[in-house]
């Protein structure tokens, strides 16, 4: 009940206000009511949408700025002068041409490959094929052959990129030395040994401090060029050496030849392989070396056809009767190992069987018979004394008795 009086009054005073205001006042104040009774029962609009206010030039400014700068070194204040900057930058070597050799460090193992940090403005990169000159079989990755961390030279084998990296490579550096360690052995006229990696038609490859050099199988020391060859370690001389065109030939007889001959002697027993036959004689091959069979060594009796005593291929003993050291040629013979003339014609196959035997009683008897021309030879000079002293009429109208005597020691020492 007392709310509706207090309504009622309030509307009376707004009434009585409305009344005694001018009319623009009054028709506002009317507005004002009817907008507001007409507000209530609308609901209140959505909020509008903002623009993000655009940053102005000084928003920019300030967003950059980074403080106060430092104070900038006078020349007095700066440690060193222009002409030690100038001396240093000099001293300082920045060569990154192809062919160049630096200094570096692998950093990274990277797919086929390694990253370098050779002082570039970017990393060069090793090729695995560039890691070394050989790399041994079995090697997984360059972890074994190119530690990280440790300084080694490269040469650079290629022009940046547009990335700016380079190509680098160790086996450049490797093949370069090697070549030169092997003029050095080629000068100094060395025996060196090398593996044997391959064969071919021709011979077989072995590898010399690296390189591939040619063994021509002619120069092969009692072996064939086959597949059994392949990881023998050989001992071998140099035929060639040229590097201007990279050739590489080696001898493995040459090497062979020179260490036998320091150990060969006239009346050794050897063992060797006919090589070929030859109407004065066959060629027997000696431990690498070419030795000539004559004829007239072969046997006490007489030889109608040889092919019937020796055929190529055979294994044979002989005895060595001369040398020549120099051009490692030897002269062999098989009838001083004979123990009856001409048993190398009825039973060869037994005079090899005691070759060294019949060959010691060769040397006892050739012993026995040179001791028996000495003695003669002994003899015969005392003989001449007692007649010198016999002789005193000394009529030099006689013959030279000395004459005889000179005869008979040529007979008996030839």
């Amino acid at each position: 009940m007392q709310i509706r009086i207090r309504a009622a009054a309030l509307s009376a005073l707004l009434a009585g206000s409305s009344a005694l205001a001018p009319p623009s006042i009054r028709t506002s104040s009317h507005q004002s009511q009817s907008s507001a009774r007409y507000s209530s029962t609308l609901e209140a609009p959505a909020p509008v949408a903002t623009k993000p206010k655009t940053p102005t030039r000084f928003d920019r400014l300030k967003r950059l700025y980074k403080g106060p700068k430092p104070a900038v070194q006078t020349a007095d204040a700066v440690p060193f002068t222009y002409e030690d900057f100038d001396m240093a930058v000099q001293n300082t070597e920045y060569a990154f041409e192809r062919n160049a050799v630096v200094e570096g460090v692998a950093v990274e193992y990277s797919g086929s490959g390694c990253l370098v940090d050779i002082g570039a403005k970017a990393s060069a990169f090793l090729p695995e094929q560039e890691a070394a000159l050989v790399i041994p079989d079995g090697t997984k990755d360059l972890s074994s052959i190119v530690p990280l961390d440790q300084p080694i030279e490269f040469q650079i084998i290629s022009d940046e990129d547009e990335n700016g990296q380079l190509i680098v490579s160790i086996k450049r550096i490797q093949y370069k030395k090697a070549w030169e360690v092997v003029q050095q052995l080629a000068g100094d006229d060395s025996v060196i040994e090398a593996p044997v990696v391959a064969v071919n038609r021709g011979g077989a490859i072995c590898l010399v401090e690296g390189l591939r050099a040619f063994l021509p199988g002619s120069h092969l020391a009692g072996q064939l060029p086959d597949e059994n060859l392949v990881g023998q370690v050989l001992p071998l001389k140099f035929l060639e050496v040229n590097t201007e065109t990279n050739k590489l030939v080696v001898s493995n007889r040459k090497a062979v030849v020179e260490q036998q001959m320091a150990d060969l002697s006239r009346g050794d027993v050897v063992s060797g392989v006919v090589k070929a036959l030859k109407p004065y004689g066959a060629f027997v091959e000696v431990g690498g070396m070419s030795g000539l069979l004559h004829i007239s060594q072969i046997s006490y009796d007489h030889i109608a056809d040889l092919e019937r005593v020796l055929q190529p291929g055979m294994a044979i003993k002989c005895m060595i009767i001369d040398h020549d050291k120099v051009n490692g040629r030897i002269a062999l013979a098989t009838k001083t190992l004979e123990a009856e003339p001409g048993d190398m014609l009825k039973d060869s196959a037994t005079v090899f069987e005691k070759a060294e035997e019949t060959a010691a009683a060769y040397h006892a008897r050739m012993e026995k018979e040179r001791q028996a021309r000495e003695e003669a030879a002994r003899n015969i000079v005392l003989g001449l004394g007692d007649s010198l002293d016999d002789d005193e009429s000394g009529k030099s109208g006689e013959d030279d008795p000395l004459q005889d005597v000179s005869d008979s020691l040529d007979s008996l020492l030839s």
